[in-house]
Parts: structure tokens; C-alpha cells; sequence
């Protein structure tokens, strides 16, 4: 259980979520949000490189990002969709993993922080968040930036380095030449830090 810094008006936070969708709605509305949407979309599979045949699981397809400082790469099969910058509502007394929570298609999302399960501080930034899950949106990661979409081959990537504590380390299945820590998608949504529970008293 996370100890509770304060108490959380839920009403308050009903009703900033509320207010949350109903702007999101009106937003979506727009012809010009429609229309960026779909360049957005365009964007995004233009940025694919070309498929590169080869052996089953000797290439992944990966979506590269930054969160403070740090660059991460994660298999796109568990991205979602990219939000642009979403309005956040925070919840007193939750972790430094949970930025907050954010409101997908009616559908409450938290979004959370991963520099603190890897010992670094959480960077108080806004940014695009990546929508991650497999049959539907589980988890939102928050990100200084999306760079690109790529390609990496097994045989690119390095150990875990030692110096990540043995639960980070499970979350991270190899490093690129680079230094860009690539992510296990399965183990990630299965980590039971990443795992809130909202109730009327709080955050467990």
C-alpha cells in the first residue's frame, strides 16, 4: 500500500475527468483535429522502414522514444496509439511511478513514469504518450518525444547492463550499440508496480 501524502477529493477528480472527456470530444470533433490525426497516421507508416525478410524472431519491429534522458525502444505490436500531449489529473499520494490519469475514448488510463523503476528521478514533463496493451490500452507510458520507428536485429543488442537491479533488469531484454534500453514488452505490462488499484480510499 503507498502511503497517502494527502486525501483525494474523487469528486474532484470525477469531475476534472469529465470535463477531461467532454474537451477531448469537442476536440475530436474538428475537421483540422480529424485531418492532423490522419497525417499523424500517415506519418507514422511512412516512417516504417521496409519489411527485410528473415528468420522468425531474428528481427523485431521497435517504436524509439526518450523520458528522461533516457532512450528507450519498445516492440511496436505492443503500442497502441501515440496521444499527443493529453491532459493529465493527478491523485495525491500516489508513487512517483504514476503520473496520473488521463482519459482514452471514455475509458480511464493511467499513465505512468518509467525512469523511477530504473533508480532515476521522474521528469515533471509533458510529452506524447504511448498507449500500450495488447487486445486493448492497459498502460500509458509518458515520453520527452517519439523518434522513430526501426528495425533491430538480435544480434545488435547487448546484455542488460549489471548495474540495473534485478527487477529493471527483467524489464529490459537487451541494449543497442547505442545505449538505447529495449524493453520486454510482456514482462513490462506484467509488472505488478504498474499495477494500480483506484478506490474511494486511495491508491494501492
Amino acid at each position: 500500500m503507498v502511503k497517502r501524502e494527502g486525501v483525494i477529493d474523487w469528486q474532484q477528480v470525477r469531475a476534472r475527468l469529465e470535463a477531461l472527456e467532454r474537451a477531448t470530444e469537442a476536440r475530436d470533433s474538428l475537421t483540422d483535429a480529424a485531418a492532423q490525426a490522419q497525417l499523424d497516421a500517415r506519418a507514422l507508416t511512412l516512417a516504417r522502414p521496409p519489411e527485410v525478410p528473415a528468420l522468425p524472431g531474428s528481427q523485431r519491429e521497435v517504436v524509439r522514444f526518450r523520458a528522461a534522458g533516457q532512450t528507450y525502444a519498445l516492440e511496436s505490436r505492443f503500442i497502441l496509439e501515440v496521444m499527443r500531449a493529453p491532459e493529465l489529473t493527478p491523485l495525491p499520494g500516489s508513487p512517483p511511478l504514476l503520473r496520473g490519469l488521463t482519459l482514452l475514448r471514455g475509458e480511464v488510463l493511467p499513465v505512468v513514469e518509467l525512469a523511477p523503476l530504473f533508480g532515476r528521478p521522474a521528469a515533471n514533463a509533458s510529452g506524447p504518450v504511448l498507449v500500450v496493451g495488447t487486445a486493448r490500452a492497459e498502460l500509458g507510458l509518458r515520453t520527452d518525444e517519439v523518434s522513430e520507428v526501426a528495425v533491430l536485429t538480435g544480434t545488435e543488442l547487448l546484455p542488460a547492463p549489471p548495474s540495473l537491479e534485478e527487477e529493471a533488469g527483467a524489464l529490459v531484454s537487451g541494449v543497442s550499440p547505442d545505449g538505447t534500453l529495449v524493453l520486454e514488452g510482456e514482462a513490462l505490462l506484467g509488472d505488478e508496480r504498474l499495477v494500480f488499484e483506484l478506490s474511494e480510499e486511495g491508491v494501492a
